[in-house]
């Protein structure tokens, strides 16, 4: 199994998720996060004052997959997170040793 961590524009959200829904995936995580990279932050105007943003506003989307979709859903959240502008995000592809889900407690890929 794997954890696909996605870290995209918060606009994106809804397609994103319309996408991993249309290939079966039934449950996935969402965190509100904030960070930069390339973008380097930005700059905005309050009460006349310009002043620096360092971390910009972004989501963080993580869902579990078996080993089988992994090159589908990556696919998927490319497709649906990207702009072809900066900013875009990044997709993080983790190894998971092991699930347990707590009500049933079923391992592996039946707790997922």
């Amino acid at each position: 199994m794997k954890l696909v961590m996605a870290i995209i524009k918060p606009f994106k959200l809804d397609e994103v998720r319309e996408a991993l829904t249309a290939l079966g995936i039934q449950g996935l995580t969402v965190s509100e996060v904030k960070g930069f990279g390339r973008q380097k932050g930005q700059t905005e105007i309050y009460r006349g004052a310009e002043y620096s943003v360092s971390f910009l506003p972004k989501v963080k989307v993580e869902v579990v997959v078996i080993d089988e979709m992994l090159d589908r859903v990556v696919e998927a959240i490319q497709q649906a997170a990207g702009t072809g502008r900066i900013g875009d995000g990044k997709i993080f592809v983790v190894e998971v040793a092991h699930a347990l889900r707590i009500r049933t407690g079923e391992t592996g890929a039946e707790a997922v």
